[in-house]
């Protein structure tokens, strides 16, 4: 009888600003020590804790232009004004090393790697490794208490984040798995167990 080993994974992870991503994915990057977060380029300023090149690759928007001109990037989608995309170099590099992938991107983004994945050589060469999981806030009522506790932005930018995620949350039909991120823990075991099961499915 042959017995299923874990091997590693592309885990993509997208969900509407506020929904609670960003501490489910660090709680499962502190948990599994064979994940790497692929850390994404964007344009966007810093800010306040982050730094660059562990949160994100701050650069400016005409290099980003000019790297995606080179075909450097796996995906790239422009989202409330700023650029954001993922190195293809950086998720080879990784998952060569047999360790794998998280990426935390946009509805857009998981779209484009999912059609990169289809029609490119190297995509087609890690089809089959690739998993993705939108996570949803419970109601918009909920995400919009979220967000203005947070106090990271203006009004109108919490207006505009709500308004994108009334449509993101509309694409959640597209992804493998989804998660409701009603209690922080229940969602965290949903998510652990995805990643899990994923590992072990998946034909290497």
């Amino acid at each position: 009888m042959s017995v299923s080993l874990p091997h590693p994974i592309i885990l993509c992870v997208s969900a509407p600003s506020g929904a609670g991503k960003t501490t489910l994915c660090q709680k499962l990057l502190e948990e599994f020590k064979d994940i790497t977060y692929s850390v994404s380029v964007t344009t966007r300023a810093p800010r306040l804790g982050e730094v660059d090149g562990v949160h994100y690759e701050f650069i400016s928007r005409d290099e980003f232009l000019s790297r995606v001109e080179k075909g450097d990037f796996l995906e790239y989608a422009e989202v409330h004004g700023n650029l954001y995309g993922t190195s293809w170099q950086r998720v080879a590099e990784v998952f060569e090393k047999e360790k794998s992938v998280l990426m935390d991107v946009d509805v857009q983004g998981a779209k484009s790697i999912r059609s990169a994945l289809e029609q490119s050589a190297k995509g087609k060469k890690m089809k089959s490794f690739y998993h993705d999981i939108f996570i949803s806030p419970p109601d918009l009522d909920t995400l919009r208490n979220r967000l203005e506790n947070r106090g990271q932005d203006e009004q109108e930018i919490i207006e505009r984040r709500l308004k994108n995620a009334k449509t993101e949350m509309k694409e959640s039909d597209q992804y493998k798995f989804q998660v409701v991120n009603d209690d922080l823990p229940k969602a965290y075991d949903q998510l652990r167990s995805i990643y899990q099961a994923c590992t072990l499915t998946t034909t290497p």
